[in-house]
């Protein structure tokens, strides 16, 4: 067979035999059920993706842009230390902006953004017009020291409230979902959702989590978006989903299948299709999300007396009026103990109480 070659793109055969192509520089995928390989349909897909790649290079903001105040902020040290996930969504929110990345800095008024702000939330939907807000000021903000823009145009602009009709992000899993899912999770799947569902971890903290990081029965770290200390006690149910987990030789305490540490995007991904197809059964609710198991965690605790104060304390979270009550990470895994023996203990009762049976999904997204 004639091997294709084309400049910019990796043409290539997956371990599983199939056949793939990307453009290197963008990483952007050509769909190759639709455009076969060697087809003009192909070549085409190709230099399309290829053009556009050459009109965004000629694109390279110029100085006094908003382009360049957004390329200054990404070099900033304030943008290096956020959370991984967070670095992502704001560059998913520099993509957004790029279309007007050469908008003269002096045109940028209060007006302006805020009509920005409106279109990104007609668009990309409320919430993520919101965020784009939010990066928008810290791109101000970070640049007005450096002498790059006299004011923060965004500050006057009011974020849009949430809708009456909007659904509850990251609600609460029911038992049954939480037994259903992790019934059916591959085997890497299902140990890292627990680890989510006993300790309240943010999935981007719970893929990062070493090995090294449990020592004495419990979890040492930082929370990745505040930079709390954590300190979370592994409960019986924690232990025995790690004892049955996949062995593998990855520094962190989750693997994927192939045994190295997951990725998010491979996490996310690995979750969606199995929420997927459960949703098409009909044994799951439509709405579920890893950080709903935060959720869960936090109102399970709450249902078992614990106070606001404990369970803030257990998922790391903090607030200027409870800055008294920070403490070192040994402090908290003696207070935390009593914390995740409840959490265990209404799990136990939960998962009692509740006869198990099949989930069916109305037409309007109950689930009965």
């Amino acid at each position: 067979m004639t091997r294709i070659r084309i400049k910019g793109f990796k043409i290539f055969r997956d371990r599983h035999g199939k056949m793939r192509c990307y453009h290197r520089a963008t990483r952007m995928k050509v769909d190759l059920a639709e455009t076969p390989i060697g087809s003009a349909e192909f070549l085409v897909a190709c230099e399309r993706i290829a053009a556009a790649t050459s009109a965004r290079k000629e694109l390279t903001p110029k100085a006094g842009t908003l382009g360049k105040l957004i390329e200054h902020y990404k070099e900033t040290d304030h943008f290096r230390n956020l959370a991984d996930a967070t670095k992502r969504d704001y560059r998913a929110c520099a993509d957004y902006l790029a279309p007007i990345g050469q908008t003269p800095v002096h045109m940028l008024t209060t007006p302006l953004i805020s009509g920005i702000h409106d279109k990104a939330a007609r668009k990309l939907g409320w919430r993520r017009g919101n965020y784009v807000l939010t990066f928008m000021r810290q791109v101000f903000k970070f640049s007005r020291p450096h002498g790059l823009i006299d004011h923060n145009p965004a500050e006057g602009v009011i974020p849009k409230r949430r809708p009456r009709d909007a659904g509850y992000a990251n609600r609460p899993w029911t038992v049954q979902e939480e037994r259903i899912v992790l019934k059916s999770a591959s085997p890497a799947l299902r140990v890292a959702l627990a680890l989510m569902a006993n300790t309240g971890l943010d999935p981007s903290d719970a893929i990062g989590l070493r090995r090294d990081a449990i020592f004495d029965t419990t979890i040492y770290g930082l929370r990745g978006k505040t930079g709390r200390e954590i300190a979370v006690p592994v409960s019986q149910r924690l232990q025995s989903a790690l004892t049955a987990s996949p062995p593998h030789t990855a520094i962190t305490v989750l693997a994927s299948s192939n045994g190295k540490p997951w990725t998010y995007d491979g996490l996310a991904s690995a979750f969606h299709r199995l929420k997927r197809k459960l949703e098409d059964a009909g044994e799951i609710a439509n709405g579920l999300t890893m950080k709903g198991l935060r959720h869960t965690v936090a109102t399970t605790l709450r249902e078992a007396g614990k106070s606001e104060r404990d369970i803030a304390d257990l998922l790391g979270q903090s607030t200027t009026s409870m800055a008294g009550h920070y403490s070192r990470s040994a402090n908290l895994a003696a207070k935390n103990r009593t914390t995740i023996l409840a959490l265990d203990e209404a799990n136990e009762k939960r998962t009692n109480i509740v006869k198990p049976f099949k989930t069916s999904v109305k037409p309007n997204g109950i689930s009965t």
